[in-house]
C-alpha cells in the first residue's frame, strides 16, 4: 500500500479501533459465553477531566481534519457538480431536440438509449473513482484521527 508523504512506516496505522467495537456494547462476549453489559458515556473517561465534546471540537478544529475535509471536497463538489450538468443536459436535449435524441446508432438503438446508459456507466465510474479517492487520499488520516479522538476518550490506559 502506497503511504502518505512525510508518514513514516510505523506511524501508520492499519487497524480500526472501533471496527470489533459495536457502539451500544451489543453482541460483545464477557469471556464466559455471556454477553457483557453494554458500555455507557458514563464508561468513557476523557484525559484530564475535560468533557467528550471539547474532545471532538478540539480534533475537528485541528489541522488534520480539515485537511481530511479538503481532501473530501476537492473530489465531491467537481465531480457531483459535473454528474449534475451531464443529468441535465440528457433531460434537456430529451425535451428540446426529440429528433436529435431519436437518431438512430445502432439498429433500434437510438441516441437517448446510449445517452441513458452513459448515465449508468457514469454513476458506476463514479462511485469506483470516488473508492478510490477515499482509500487513497483520505482513509488513512481519518483513521488516524479515530485513534486519537479514541485515545483521547478512553484514556491513556488504552
Amino acid at each position: 500500500m502506497e503511504k502518505e508523504a512525510g508518514r513514516e512506516s510505523a506511524a501508520v496505522r492499519f487497524d480500526d479501533p472501533w471496527y470489533d467495537a459495536l457502539a451500544s456494547g451489543w453482541g460483545e462476549l464477557d469471556g464466559t459465553g455471556g454477553f457483557a453489559p453494554a458500555r455507557t458515556a458514563d464508561s468513557v473517561v476523557p484525559q484530564r477531566g475535560r468533557s467528550a465534546a471539547d474532545i471532538y471540537l478540539e480534533v475537528q478544529r485541528s489541522e488534520a481534519f480539515q485537511e481530511v475535509r479538503r481532501r473530501y471536497r476537492r473530489f465531491v463538489l467537481p465531480a457531483t457538480l459535473a454528474f449534475f450538468v451531464w443529468y441535465l443536459a440528457y433531460v434537456v436535449m430529451a425535451v428540446t431536440a426529440p429528433g436529435l435524441m431519436a437518431r438512430p446508432v445502432a439498429g433500434a438503438v437510438n441516441v437517448a438509449m446510449v445517452a441513458g446508459l452513459g448515465q449508468f456507466l457514469t454513476t458506476f465510474l463514479l462511485t469506483g473513482a470516488y473508492a478510490r479517492h477515499a482509500r487513497l487520499r483520505r482513509d488513512r488520516a481519518a483513521l488516524d484521527l479515530r485513534w486519537e479522538t479514541q485515545e483521547m476518550t478512553r484514556g491513556a490506559g488504552r
